[in-house]
């Protein structure tokens, strides 16, 4: 039986709700409302394609109270550090009383919370906190390469450069086209849609490899095998998780996926980006030594460029990678999807 879910991403819908985003294009399950409150403040009547364009259409709401009826809240937003917002607790509070399940991509643990967990036993109902790891996490056995599947990684000049999406994207495609493929969820947003998958991010630094190469032999039936990525090389915070991610899957080869017009790090802009030709050069020299790979190809986030604009932004991509370059969410993934099968 189909889900119904309401997400939560107060102040941050649709650019900064990136697990919001993603449930609304890929997960198998009816998107009965948008929880926030500042557009819902600004527009009583908005709607979730007045911002999000081909995506099932849903209201934007203040709270969860004004919601269509839902067996589900899923927490679609995480600030930096993935910390808990107490403006939301009455909407996770009234979720739990109306007999809701609770998901959550935070670092924050909901089944922790003296409260939630008190009233989740009340009114026997979940809370799913995807990313707490399993505990049975090891080190890498460096293996992946050994196996039979093909492998693609998505790899980012940043964070919310739109890896995910574009893993997805490829994914979804490969499969239209007959292809034996697998997708392997390595953040909150992937493992919600999948439902399973390994939080990365919040494993020890030791098991990261292990984790994703866990992941991949796990679904090393398939022909191809995408895997999600996570964070940047070059970012000052979470470049450990990407290099993780780099050496567990072992892939065959990279997608190098980068926001057209970001210059710095988001959240850090005293750091710059360099040229992604140089950065796609870095992600292939420290796989060298490990599993050599290569940058196939580019996928640039143009969402906020007309045509024009856009069009020469892939140009100017496609001369720094010297490889196909396309926007997933405006071109497709036909292009990049011919490159890494």
């Amino acid at each position: 039986m189909t889900r119904r879910i309401a997400v939560l991403a107060h102040g941050g819908f649709p650019d900064g709700a990136k697990t919001a985003t993603g449930i609304l294009r890929y997960a198998d399950a009816e998107v009965v409302a948008v929880l926030d409150r500042d557009i819902a403040a600004d527009d009583p009547d908005a709607r979730v394609t007045d911002y999000l364009p081909d995506v099932t259409d849903a209201p934007i709401v203040a709270n969860s109270s004004e919601s269509p009826d839902f067996d589900a809240l899923v927490i679609g937003i995480a600030p930096i550090g993935g910390s808990f917002d107490e403006t939301w607790r009455g909407d996770v509070t009234h979720a739990i009383e109306s007999g809701a399940d609770v998901v959550s991509g935070l670092h924050y643990f909901l089944a922790d919370d003296p409260e939630f967990a008190r009233l989740a036993g009340e009114h026997d109902v979940e809370l799913r906190d995807v990313r707490r790891p399993p505990e049975d996490l090891t080190v890498a056995e460096g293996v992946a390469r050994d196996l039979d599947a093909e492998i693609i990684t998505t790899v980012g000049t940043d964070c919310s450069t739109g890896k995910m999406t574009t893993t997805r994207e490829l994914y979804e495609a490969a499969l239209d086209r007959g292809v034996d493929a697998g997708f392997i969820p390595t953040g909150q947003t992937g493992i919600v849609i999948e439902g399973w998958g390994i939080p990365v991010d919040r494993t020890v630094s030791d098991f990261t490899a292990g984790a994703v190469e866990r992941m991949v032999r796990e679904r090393s039936d398939h022909d191809y095998l995408f895997v999600e990525g996570q964070g940047s090389i070059i970012h000052p915070a979470y470049s450990p998780v990407t290099l993780g991610i780099l050496h567990g899957s072992m892939p065959d080869s990279l997608v190098l996926c980068h926001e057209a017009g970001r210059e710095a790090i988001h959240g850090y802009e005293d750091f710059e980006i360099p040229n992604p030709g140089y950065v796609a050069e870095l992600y292939e020299s420290l796989a060298e030594s490990v599993a050599p790979t290569e940058v196939v190809a580019g996928a640039l986030n143009t969402a906020h460029l007309d045509e024009t604009e856009a069009s020469d932004a892939k140009t100017r991509y496609q001369s720094q990678l010297t490889a196909p370059v396309t926007d997933p969410i405006r071109d497709g993934v036909g292009e990049l999807l011919e490159a890494v099968l």
